[in-house]
């Protein structure tokens, strides 16, 4: 089993300590979490947010050692606020966000998260979501399609897909979506699959991962300790510019426009950056783990 993305650079950002309170609002198997938990003991404590109920599962089985120090809730990191004032922790000393679809996801076929396979279209972290891309794919108007593909996945051909599989309807596997994304391609080589950022943009709009991550940004900031630190690792660069502005921003005096005579805004910044450049992992990571590969880091301490 692979460690997760970033394990050991993830420990030295957060810095975990005995008596410590931490956040991973995006659980998944445990990994990091069991990292955290391992680095603060004996008596530091974990909240674990994950809205995916197999992946609580495993987080249980994994962290059932620590006992009481991991307090695992199925719940989006959305609601971070509410779930902190449910077990009356006011404040936290390291928050995780370790964003976008895992590895255990994608390699789950019946999620329908890869186009590696033929799987029901799915794309729902919850599975409760009333929404999935299979309804976006065959409901969905061209142009919001489009919009999508486009907006999501940055594809420039987003306009002849969308074209593409409102003529090819009604559209139920993965399999079949990727066939008709290739299809707009033709025999052109490329780097990666035609099917990539289609498939990322349906992810996205699915889960609504970027507004979650623009409400839960504040949220985390509020929670954290003077001297607390955030770390949030992304995935794609829609993901990465949100959390870049987030932290430019507050960890600046003034943000009023350029060539504003004298500030009126009275922001005052609340974190340092610790990292102004992205950290990303190390060739030995990728070679072991070749998903690691886009992955960027962004850590911030809060004044």
């Amino acid at each position: 089993m692979h460690l997760p993305v970033l394990y050991q650079e993830i420990l030295t950002a957060l810095q975990p300590r005995s008596g410590g309170r931490y956040i991973d609002c995006t659980l998944g198997a445990g990994g990091h979490a069991f990292g955290i938990l391992e680095s603060s003991c004996p008596d530091g404590q974990l909240l674990g947010l994950d809205v995916d109920p197999i992946a609580l599962e495993l987080a249980q089985q994994r962290l059932g050692d620590f006992g009481n120090r991991a307090i695992l809730i199925r719940a989006s990191y959305a609601s971070l606020k509410n779930q902190l004032a449910i077990i009356n922790w006011p404040k936290v000393d390291g928050i995780l966000l370790d964003l976008g679809v895992s590895s255990m996801q994608l390699d789950e076929g019946k999620r329908g998260f890869s186009f590696m396979g033929d799987a029901p279209l799915d794309m729902r972290f919850d599975p409760q979501n009333p929404l999935s891309a299979r309804d976006i794919v065959n409901d969905y108007s061209e142009q919001e399609l489009a919009d999508i593909i486009y907006r999501y996945g940055e594809e420039k051909r987003s306009r002849q897909i969308a074209q593409r599989i409102v003529r090819s309807r009604p559209i139920n596997t993965t399999g079949e979506l990727a066939h008709i994304i290739a299809g707009v391609a033709g025999g052109r080589r490329m780097k990666i699959h035609p099917a990539t950022r289609t498939f990322q943009a349906l992810r996205i709009a699915v889960n609504q991962e970027l507004e979650t991550l623009q409400k839960t940004l504040p949220q985390a900031l509020d929670v954290l300790e003077s001297g607390g630190r955030m770390a949030v690792i992304s995935f794609h660069s829609l993901e990465d510019r949100i959390v870049k502005h987030f932290f430019r921003q507050e960890s600046r005096d003034c943000i009023c426009p350029p060539h504003t005579p004298i500030c009126i805004c009275g922001h005052h910044a609340s974190i340092r950056e610790m990292t102004r450049q992205p950290v990303k992992p190390q060739p030995s990571e990728i070679e072991n783990n070749p998903r690691s590969r886009s992955a960027r880091l962004r850590v911030a301490q809060k004044i």
